[in-house]
């Protein structure tokens, strides 16, 4: 017998967001990950009131911390540490893009 999927996609901009639940399912995660990813300071939602609501900035965020746990092994603390020195290598390039040097 033959099944199929079908996929359906949401384009999170700036005025949409996912709830708690459905941004879980997105991240392929749990939602008491998500809660503890919060409570850790490394996530942090979109908007808070009434309801969490997460965006795709946040999504993307979810999945490099758990590619760096699965990759590396990698409990929170050293995540934390990893995206700290990622992000300052992104905010380096950039800084180096707007004077006109070409960053690898």
């Amino acid at each position: 017998m033959n099944s199929t999927s079908i996929a359906i996609g949401v384009c999170l901009d700036a005025d949409t967001g996912l709830e708690l639940e459905a941004f879980a399912a997105a991240c392929g995660t749990e939602t008491d990950f998500v809660r503890v990813l919060i409570d850790e300071g490394l996530l942090q939602p979109a908007a808070m009131q009434p309801a969490w609501r997460f965006g795709g900035e946040e999504l993307a965020r979810v999945r490099r911390i758990r590619r760096l746990q699965r990759d590396f092994d990698a409990n929170l603390q050293s995540v934390a540490v990893m995206l700290d020195l990622l992000d300052e290598i992104e905010r380096l390039r950039a800084q180096l893009r707007r004077v006109g040097i070409a960053a690898r």
